[in-house]
């Protein structure tokens, strides 16, 4: 029961990061503009004197009934998450005498909480850049940290030729560890809106070296379309957000690549390396169709999805190598 409810939360995780990325996508991020319910209630408001309700108080913003519900929808999944991870981390505590570690799971229950907050923060704080980035930050560490538990819950099989399986430990952390810092890229990216700030590929406003503001376009603690001066934010610090984006997805792919060759080449290893190949050109697939079709909602969110399953297929592989030599 515990190993199905850690698997069960993992799914969880997943749907509910996709689902925030069509939350973000769809412009529905402050489809409720307050917290943690929508206009005061807990459902969207769709009775005439909830309607006129909603109105009074929030005069300049007009009910989105539509908005309101794929808002609402993700919190009611994300407040379902939190209550499975504080049932894992009781049965965790229940089995610690029988050597059951409870670190993790109390972690996760950390974390959990401070992911609520930031969900609050990015209602309240309309949709601050960095606040947005870490509740994106935040929802991948959960889903690598509940594969890392569900992991340990199956007994590691022995692996022959110990040596040369820890040659492998090096590119796998270093490919966890890049891939790390795109999908933040990536966040940033979609926070600021800077997707189509290239509309051409593989260069960039026809350049290889496009103009770009890199000061005011990475710098984090600024509102939304607005430099840390308060002007509007050029489009040369879109386009720096972008730019650099598409860098590390150059990086990120070699480095993978490498790895999935590795991997590919050794039998034990094989099915890792197809699944973590096919993941990787997948993902490059549909990011550059993001650019040539101009971001259409299904290709963006499959992208947002597949940082997450390669996510999850390097934090499996690391804990394998790991646990294993």
């Amino acid at each position: 029961m515990y190993r199905n409810l850690i698997k069960f939360s993992t799914v969880l995780t997943f749907g509910i990061i996709v689902l925030g990325a069509f939350v973000r996508l769809s412009d529905a991020g402050l489809g409720c503009p307050d917290w943690p319910g929508c206009y005061g209630h807990v459902t969207v408001p769709d009775e005439a004197h909830e309607l006129a309700a909603a109105q009074a108080k929030f005069p300049d913003q007009p009910v989105e009934a539509r908005k309101g519900w794929i808002e609402m929808i993700h919190r009611y999944f994300a407040s379902s998450l939190g209550l499975l991870i504080i049932a894992i981390a009781i049965m965790s505590w229940r089995r610690r005498a029988e050597g059951g570690r409870i670190g993790l799971p109390l972690f996760l229950v950390g974390l959990v909480v401070f992911q609520g907050l930031l969900g609050m923060w990015t209602v309240t704080l309309r949709l601050y850049p960095a606040v947005v980035t870490a509740h994106l930050i935040g929802g991948m560490t959960t889903l690598a940290l509940l594969i890392w538990l569900l992991m340990r819950q199956y007994r590691p099989a022995v692996l022959g030729g110990i040596n040369r399986f820890q040659e492998l430990q090096s590119p796998a952390k270093l490919a966890l560890a890049v891939l790390a810092i795109q999908i933040i890229l990536g966040g940033w990216v979609s926070t600021n809106y800077a997707a189509l700030a290239c509309t051409d590929f593989p260069r960039c406003h026809s350049s290889w070296a496009p103009a770009a503001d890199y000061a005011n376009g990475f710098y984090p603690l600024r509102d939304l379309g607005r430099t840390a001066t308060g002007e509007l934010l050029h489009l040369d610090a879109l386009t720096a957000i972008h730019w650099v984006h598409r860098i590390g997805a150059l990086l990120t792919f070699l480095i993978v690549a490498y790895l999935g060759y590795r991997l590919l080449v050794l039998q034990r290893f094989r099915r890792f390396g197809v699944a973590l190949c096919g993941a990787l050109v997948l993902q490059i697939f549909l990011g550059i169709a993001n650019v040539l079709f101009s971001l259409p909602l299904p290709l963006a969110v499959a992208h947002n999805a597949g940082a997450a399953l390669l996510l999850m297929l390097l934090v499996a592989l690391n804990y394998r190598l790991h646990n294993n030599n």
